[in-house]
Order: C-alpha cells, then sequence, then structure tokens
C-alpha cells in the first residue's frame, strides 16, 4: 500500500479515523492524504429571501444576506483549515507522512478524483449528524462505497487495537477480491484470521470455502474456517461480539439501491450493528 485518503469533519469519528490512519500508515508505510470537503450550502450564496420587500429595502437586504454568505464562507474555510491541522497532528505522531487537502464541492466526486493513486478510503461510520440519528450511518456513507473503486475502511467510533479480523465470505465476486487483496496486502500480517461463511454446509460451500482458506494459507495466515447456518446479519454480528473480532470484512452493496430499500442492506445493517471498523470491497 503506498497511499490512502481519509475523510474528517467535525463529528466525533474523525478522531477514531485518525487513529485508524496511523494504525494502518505504520502497518503498511502508506502515506496519507487527510480530505476535508465544504459542501456547496456552506460555500455558496443564500437563498433570495426579499421577493415580497419593497425595492429599497430588498436592496439593503440583498447586500446584507451577501456580506452574511462571504463571512460564513471564510468562517467554514477557517475551521475546515483548524479541522484538517488537528488531524494532521494526529497522524503525523504515527510517524507517517501526511498531506491535509481542503476542497469544497460534492464529496462523492471529490473522493472520486482523490482515490485515483490512492489505495484505501478511510471514513467514520457517521457524520457530524451522528449524534441526532445515533440509528442511521452517514449519509454519504453508502454513496461513497458504491462510487469507489477502491476499498473502503469504515472506522468504529473509538479506536481499539485490532489483533484479528473476520472475512465475512460467501463466494461472490467482492468477497473473493477481500481475499485476493488480504492475501498480498501487509496490512493483515500477524493478525489472526477468521474466514466465515453463512449458509448451508454443502459439497459446494465446502469448495469455496475451502479456496478461499487455500490462498490465504498460501500466503501465510494461520485460518480459522467454518460454515455457519443461519442469518447473515445475526450469525456475523454474534461472532464479531462473541469472538472479540477487531475487524470486519466483507463485500458491499451486493444488491441495487432500489432491492436494498425495498429489502434492507446487510451491508448496512453489519456496518450499523458491529462495533468495530469494516473494510469494504466492491
Amino acid at each position: 500500500m503506498t497511499k490512502l485518503v481519509a475523510l474528517v469533519d467535525g463529528s466525533i469519528y474523525s478522531q477514531s479515523v485518525c487513529d485508524h490512519a496511523a494504525w494502518i500508515a505504520v502497518r503498511t508505510g502508506a502515506d496519507v492524504d487527510i480530505l476535508h470537503v465544504l459542501g456547496r450550502r456552506e460555500t455558496g450564496g443564500s437563498q433570495d429571501l426579499s421577493g415580497s420587500i419593497s425595492l429599497g429595502a430588498r436592496t439593503a437586504l440583498l447586500e446584507e444576506l451577501s456580506a452574511l454568505d462571504e463571512q460564513r464562507a471564510k468562517l467554514a474555510q477557517s475551521r475546515g483549515r483548524a479541522i484538517l491541522e488537528d488531524a494532521r497532528a494526529i497522524v503525523e505522531a504515527s510517524g507517517a507522512t501526511v498531506a491535509t487537502k481542503l476542497r469544497i464541492g460534492d464529496i462523492v466526486e471529490t473522493v472520486a478524483e482523490s482515490e485515483a493513486d490512492a489505495d484505501l478510503i478511510l471514513l467514520g461510520k457517521r457524520g457530524e449528524a451522528a449524534d441526532f440519528a445515533k440509528a442511521h450511518l452517514g449519509s454519504n456513507l453508502e454513496r461513497i462505497v458504491r462510487s469507489s473503486v477502491k476499498p473502503v475502511f469504515v472506522a468504529s467510533r473509538a479506536f481499539a487495537p485490532i489483533d484479528s479480523f473476520l472475512i465475512a465470505y460467501d463466494g461472490g465476486a467482492s468477497s473473493m477480491k477481500a481475499v485476493d487483496h488480504i492475501a498480498r496486502s501487509t496490512l493483515f500480517a500477524g493478525l489472526a484470521c477468521r474466514l466465515l461463511m453463512v449458509g448451508h454446509d454443502t459439497p459446494e460451500t465446502q469448495r469455496q470455502l475451502g479456496g478461499a482458506r487455500a490462498m490465504l494459507e498460501g500466503a501465510g495466515y494461520a485460518v480459522t474456517a467454518d460454515i455457519v447456518a443461519g442469518q447473515p446479519e445475526t450469525v456475523i454480528s454474534d461472532v464479531v461480539r462473541n469472538e472479540k473480532i477487531g475487524l470486519l470484512v466483507m463485500g458491499a452493496y451486493g444488491h441495487s439501491r432500489i432491492r436494498s430499500l425495498v429489502i434492507g442492506s446487510t451491508t448496512t445493517e453489519m456496518v450499523r450493528s458491529c462495533k468495530v471498523p469494516v473494510l469494504l470491497f466492491r
């Protein structure tokens, strides 16, 4: 791994994002780009509220609103630079090479531009409205994961040392990509590896699980692997909690947005319910 992009904002998750970025950088030798994105609403013009005001008063109001917009944009940029400097200090303490970037625009478009020469995207489970919507994920998380061509590391609320990881394997393209990535990466070296397949124990699932296990063992991992019947959301959450797994690795959003809206998404439920970071592959 040569570089990762860490997204920070003013939320309580940004400390964890920085701590996880530092942990990854130490293990892989990657450089870290810390990115803070200001939405256009934070730096753009105000809504025109003066339509029913007489001409002279409206002109004065527009001038006042324009001045307030300018002040708000400057404050947002100053706040953004302060967030970036605090984040830089946290990550630099690990010895990593750090660059900071302040951008204005749509966050998904900005991440797409930034990930071109990066190996990993890192962000928090929730943004600045987390305290007001604890049962919901950040509004941009799914958009970023669905649009990104790179793995996305979703940081938990607080950093904790990671000594084990669980791969939720289903034999699909995304989970196969995850296994291949882990087999080639230095990030997971020395961590306990758990390979879990949820479903019926059949010759076919045994074959799929055996292939993934062989690839990981060929890369030097001591793998614990099994097949457990049940609902994926329940089984995976229980294993992560009961076995004190430090990191969940899984494929992400295998269905369309509409299908996920109708029947729900395993990815969303896992990120929401598991109290550990989640590494997602598409």
